[in-house]
């Protein structure tokens, strides 16, 4: 049945000395998630936007700093002060000429008008965001293997039925031969079938050629050299008429069940909506430009000399001081309200971009339940359409065997019969990614 397709692909492995992979949809799915560039990419987002979460936290919590310094000065003698009946000049102030720094601090922030925690909340936001966006990623790789992947079992259908469409019309030709000695029919009748049966080759050739790309296609979804032979393993759905099989349950699922799934669960809407709620984190932000920034400090000092212990003397000593800090832009050419104006600017941005992807999602779910309904009536009609075309071929054939039928009946039975089953499998495989289109639509 599979001859041309099985021997050029037998013979193009043996060539490249590689084995045909028998993948199910679940290998070429994990395959093409392992291999996936673009899940590797969003998933180093995802890091990125983690640490940056961190960094904002970080912020809240008090931090310490040490630092030191050391200076080499000029010698400008030592200050002293000669007092009447005293032997020797009082020292005021000894020349020293290395002077040795060391500070450790710690610096507490107690309110900044809501600005640090807002930062924080917009980052881990954003973080979500960015969780959200890899998983959008994932359903796009899922989508395009999946249809990749019934793409090649579609091609691979319709080569056998193109091989059985031209071994059905080799045996036409040996029967109108013994016809035409017979009598019973014309050469032109022989020869008619002849040309169709080119034709029906040359189309073999074809349906060759589109498995290979099809195979290629597919491995370049999946990550993979676009040499390596696959041969698909599993096999679209049949729904069944009045069952209770998944798929016919998703497409006669109340649409409004499916658009409340698709509102909560798509990951396309969950990072728009954690970009809002990071906008919004945003603006209380820089609102906190107006208000006063206060922190609470902590320092310990031990220099060489220490300008707190008069006179001066050349050997370390320790002292400490608490306090707190207050500081407010007082005037600053109205920088914060500009702030202020662009983060609510950006809030808005976001709410309309949120609003305007549901608008979008609800007709996707609305588009994809209906292609999905559509798919499946396809299907109860095209297996009918098998049986009636068969039925009608052998009939046909019976009856251009006792000279009953022309070899036109002959040849259109055949390619109905042809068209019958490729429509089949073209039903089959357009239900199977109408309903992975569906899932990715609704977040499943």
């Amino acid at each position: 049945m599979k001859r041309i397709v099985l021997c050029s692909v037998l013979a193009v492995s043996l060539a490249r000395g590689q084995g045909i992979q028998q993948l199910s949809l679940e290998d070429a799915l994990r395959i093409g998630r392992e291999n996936s560039k673009a899940l590797r990419i969003a998933g180093l987002r995802v890091d990125a936007a983690s640490a940056k979460s961190g960094e904002a936290n970080t912020a809240l919590l008090p931090s310490i700093k040490f630092e030191g310094s050391y200076k080499r000065q000029s010698d400008i003698g030592t200050s002293a002060v000669s007092v009447p009946f005293l032997p020797s000049p009082i020292v005021i102030s000894p020349d020293i000429t290395n002077a040795y720094y060391l500070r450790l601090g710690l610096q507490q922030p107690l309110f900044t008008g809501f600005k640090l925690i807002s930062n924080a909340r917009a980052a881990a936001r954003l973080a979500e965001a960015s969780e959200a966006d890899r998983r959008e990623s994932e359903a796009d790789v899922t989508l395009s293997i999946s249809t990749a992947y019934w793409m090649l079992y579609q091609a691979i259908e319709t080569a056998k039925y193109v091989d059985e469409n031209v071994d059905r019309l080799s045996s036409y030709v040996e029967d109108t031969q013994n016809l035409m000695k017979a009598g019973l029919v014309t050469r032109n009748d022989f020869l008619k079938i002849q040309v169709q049966l080119s034709n029906a080759r040359l189309s073999q050739i074809d349906a060759a050629n589109d498995v290979e790309v099809a195979t290629m296609r597919l491995d370049n979804v999946m990550g993979q050299s676009v040499d390596s032979l696959i041969h698909p393993v599993s096999t679209p759905e049949v729904p069944e008429s009045g069952g209770a099989d998944s798929s016919r349950v998703m497409a006669e699922a109340p649409a409004a069940l499916l658009l409340d799934r698709a509102m909560s669960n798509r990951p396309d809407l969950l990072a728009m909506n954690n970009r809002v709620e990071a906008s919004r984190a945003g603006a209380t932000a820089a609102r906190g430009g107006w208000w006063p920034q206060i922190a609470l400090t902590a320092n310990y000092f031990y220099s060489r000399p220490n300008q707190r212990f008069l006179p001066l003397q050349d050997e370390f000593k320790g002292t400490w001081e608490v306090g707190i800090a207050m500081q407010l832009d007082v005037w600053n050419w109205g920088a914060t309200l500009f702030q202020t104006e662009q983060s609510l600017s950006q809030v808005s941005q976001n709410e309309e971009l949120l609003e305007q992807m549901r608008d979008n999602a609800t007709l996707e779910v609305r588009k994809n339940q209906l292609d999905v309904r559509r798919a499946a009536k396809r299907i109860d009609v095209a297996r009918e359409a098998i049986e009636q075309a068969e039925e009608n071929s052998r009939s046909i054939n019976e009856k251009y065997r006792n000279g009953l039928a022309t070899s036109t009946d002959l040849l259109d039975a055949s390619l109905a019969v042809l068209q019958a089953k490729t429509s089949y499998t073209g039903a089959l495989v357009e239900h199977q990614i109408a309903l992975a289109r569906l899932d990715k639509s609704i977040g499943k």
